[in-house]
């Protein structure tokens, strides 16, 4: 049998790590409510930086044509494309995520 010492540390440490399970549980719930909403404006952003609609845009900024648009973040020259490859790399860190979930058998 377990000493009382033994056993209290043990329930202090599972405890810690339930607390910081809670909490990350919590906040990827939120990211991933978020991330889900968002992903209509990603397919959306993808296809007009792919289609063509994108350079265009951004030879007229270039051209001094659409000064009239107070913010133009996503004709920065490499904003847009960043942020695509950034999801990219994300949504190949939740495969592997998902996959070590279930290597280790947590449920």
């Amino acid at each position: 049998m377990t000493d009382k010492k033994t056993m209290i540390a043990r329930v202090n440490k599972m405890e810690q790590n339930y607390d910081a399970c809670l909490k990350a549980e919590k906040e990827l719930s939120a990211a991933l409510e978020n991330y889900q909403k968002a992903l209509g404006s990603f397919a959306e952003l993808a296809s007009y930086y792919d289609g063509g609609d994108w350079k265009e845009d951004y030879e007229a900024d270039e051209a001094g044509k659409l000064a009239a648009v107070p913010k133009k973040g996503v004709l920065s020259q490499d904003g847009l494309y960043d942020l695509l490859a950034a999801n990219k790399e994300l949504t190949v860190d939740m495969l592997k995520l998902l996959t070590e979930i279930a290597k280790r058998g947590i449920r």
